[in-house]
């Protein structure tokens, strides 16, 4: 429990600095690096404060490929757009700023805790349990990737200016990013679960369930199906587009009758 709350000081810390400085001078470009960022360094203070395995160097590297990937994609974006416009009606506030920073340093906390919960434990053996994690940790990072990158390509086409992405796994799915999110963690968790007892899986349980929540039902498929309702919901060419497309998983499309 001392380490976790430890982690938690840690993340939450990192997070604040973050804050102090994107606040006082009033940029975006810090907030998604020091999401990465947080991921890195409370993955590699659990291997160090740990008594270093094979299972533990690999949970860290998952970890932190994960991070370095989503950090520099994000950092490219962010840098491309300027700004971004979550923060329109935040950005000048301190408190309302503040906040989502809290937040941010308290979810990679909540997301990490199987991993900080396998750390404290000293890691296992090598099982089935964890290849099967390993396995569908790379799908999710694959589906996840190609997805951003897909999206990144095409909004940044001038060809494709004021349309919506319906090509690649978009076409399969109206947010196949988040789709590969989920299993990064849900991998991570599985191969997490061998070295847990039944008290610690549990409690890690919440992991990949946060994260599952925070974008189905919360910070980002609803927010972004709102927007897209908003520019393009009177056209009935992506009203068609929605009622074939599955929302979150890879799936054929639906034929309207």
């Amino acid at each position: 429990m001392e380490q976790l709350l430890i982690l938690l000081g840690i993340s939450v810390g990192i997070n604040l600095i973050m804050f102090l400085i994107a606040f006082r001078f009033k940029t975006d470009k810090l907030t998604d690096i020091s999401y990465a960022v947080t991921f890195v360094t409370l993955a590699f203070y659990g291997l160090i404060s740990s008594h270093a395995s094979i299972t533990l160097i690999i949970l860290t590297s998952m970890i932190c490929i994960w991070a370095l990937r989503l950090g520099l994609y994000l950092l490219q974006r962010i840098r491309r757009i300027g700004k971004d416009s979550r923060f329109d009606d935040k950005r000048e506030k301190f408190w309302s700023f503040l906040g989502f920073w809290l937040l941010q340093g308290f979810t990679v906390w909540v997301v990490m805790l199987p991993s900080n919960l396998y750390y404290v434990s000293g890691g296992s053996q090598i099982s089935i349990l964890s290849l099967i994690g390993i396995l569908l940790w790379i799908c999710g990072l694959t589906i996840e990737a190609i997805s951003d990158m897909q999206k990144y390509n095409f909004i940044n086409n001038e060809k494709n200016k004021g349309k919506w992405i319906e090509q690649g796994l978009w076409k399969y799915s109206r947010h196949p990013n988040y789709l590969g999110e989920i299993m990064v963690w849900l991998g991570i968790y599985i191969f997490t679960l061998t070295g847990l007892n039944t008290v610690q899986s549990f409690i890690g349980l919440i992991s990949p369930m946060y994260i599952a929540t925070l974008l189905i039902f919360v910070s980002g498929i609803p927010l972004l199906e709102k927007s897209a309702d908003e520019r393009w919901g009177k056209d009935p060419k992506y009203q068609t587009y929605k009622k074939q497309t599955s929302v979150l998983l890879l799936l054929p499309k639906r034929k309207i009758k």
